[in-house]
């Protein structure tokens, strides 16, 4: 059977694919879009009911299209997020398939190009674009063993309280899926305890202003990509319409704050002696950031209010004071462990010369050790907001350009050279 030809395959709809996809439509550039889920499913099936955008209506979303029915301030809801993606594709036709499975990519021999083989049958492409993003598949250490009555589950299997065993829950990891988490059963009277690491704590706004902003104008989401460089956990969250994470707040309302999460034996949770160390540190990050933006309105003449409050910290809870180092399960009716501890990638079917000796991307600013091959939306790609809607977006026209560079190039046929005669 002759397989279906393209210049470009990318593969995954979620933002980085439309933004791909995008960006190729306006070069020219014939492709094909596979998705094997929906437009943006994570956003869907893979989060909890009331997870809204961490960032602001006017900030997380691509330039050509603002969120519908909108206010710019808005966190948006999930859904909406997708119904965004699926609408901003269909405004420039994108050319997405979806329910299409890609299993393997592989070079063609003696020639530029892949053979793509995928559940609908093969496709012959020039360049592969995976834009399958960083959260792929959930990870959940090897910790805690599984016994009678005690149920663990990722972050993104999360739905809603009351779909929760009753008892005690422990979340592990205060990301931002964590600590909204941990808040949310919080507030549905659950017992919460929540194993804290080492984090970034940025104020929700400050002096008038959204913390993206802040991290804007002071060339932070700019920042470019240092080698060994790695994703920085934020504390952040737009759930109440937007509020800076504070866990001695959360304390005082009841939750239980523990040290990173280290082993388990019989049922007993061994927990590091560092959280007043990772709270502080996320105290001084939010304190530096404040006197960053000081400064940088103080250079510019900006008229924006001083908001004293930002730097006020309430009273140590007893659980940083006297921290808990050893924490029975079963004594402290624990019966859900909810680990909000990330993803990781799965870039197998990928030509081994686009992965390294661990199966992780070998590329700069996304282009690929493998000639043809690209990546897409992954952490600190090219800078610190790569991995974020709006820096996708902006990733996803170098990787463009760089691709209808490269297809010029092969493109190219030089004129016959004239022979030299012999009189």
């Amino acid at each position: 059977m002759t397989a279906e030809q393209t210049d470009v395959l990318v593969v995954g709809a979620g933002q980085a694919g439309v933004a791909m996809s995008e960006h190729l439509t306006a070069e020219g550039i014939d492709h094909i879009v596979l998705e094997r889920h929906r437009i943006a499913e994570r956003w869907r099936s893979e989060r909890w009911d009331s997870l809204v955008a961490n960032g602001p209506a006017w900030h997380d979303r691509f330039p050509g299209m603002e969120f519908p029915g909108a206010d710019p301030e808005d966190f948006v809801a999930k859904d909406q997020v997708a119904d965004y993606f699926a609408a901003y594709a269909e405004a420039f036709r994108a050319p997405i398939r979806c329910g299409v499975n890609v299993k393997k990519v592989t070079p063609v021999e003696g020639r530029p190009g892949f053979v793509v083989e995928t559940s609908e049958g093969r496709i012959s492409a020039r360049s592969v674009v995976a834009a399958t993003g960083p959260f792929q598949t959930p990870v959940i250490p090897r910790l805690v063993p599984g016994t009678t009555g005690l149920a663990q589950m990722h972050s993104s299997a999360y739905r809603a309280p009351e779909k929760l065993t009753e008892g005690a829950v422990l979340v592990v990891g205060a990301g931002s899926s964590g600590v909204q988490i941990a808040d949310e059963l919080l507030a549905a009277g659950r017992a919460v305890y929540l194993s804290v690491g080492p984090h970034d704590r940025p104020p929700r706004r400050y002096r008038g202003r959204d913390f993206v902003w802040w991290l804007g104008v002071l060339n932070k989401w700019d920042a470019e990509a240092a080698p060994g460089a790695e994703h920085t956990t934020i504390a952040v969250s737009g759930a109440h319409g937007g509020e800076t994470i504070d866990f001695r707040r959360l304390a005082h309302r009841g939750l239980t704050l523990l040290g990173r999460t280290e082993a388990c034996e019989d049922g007993r949770l061994r927990l590091a002696p560092d959280l007043q160390t990772n709270i502080r540190n996320g105290d001084a990050y939010l304190l530096r950031l404040l006197a960053e933006a000081d400064a940088f309105v103080a250079r510019n003449g900006l008229d924006l209010p001083e908001d004293p409050a930002a730097r006020q910290l309430l009273p140590d809870p007893a659980c940083m004071t006297d921290p808990i180092l050893s924490l029975d399960l079963a004594a402290a009716g624990i019966t859900t462990i909810i680990w909000a501890t990330g993803f990781s990638a799965d870039y197998s079917w990928l030509p081994p010369g686009a992965r390294d000796a661990e199966g992780r991307p070998v590329h700069h600013r996304g282009v690929s050790a493998e000639p043809g091959i690209y990546f897409l939306g992954l952490p600190w790609q090219t800078r610190r907001g790569s991995s974020f809607i709006w820096g996708v977006w902006y990733d996803a026209r170098y990787v463009a350009d760089h691709i209808a560079k490269q297809h010029a190039y092969l493109s190219y046929s030089a004129p016959p050279v004239a022979r030299a005669t012999v009189a």
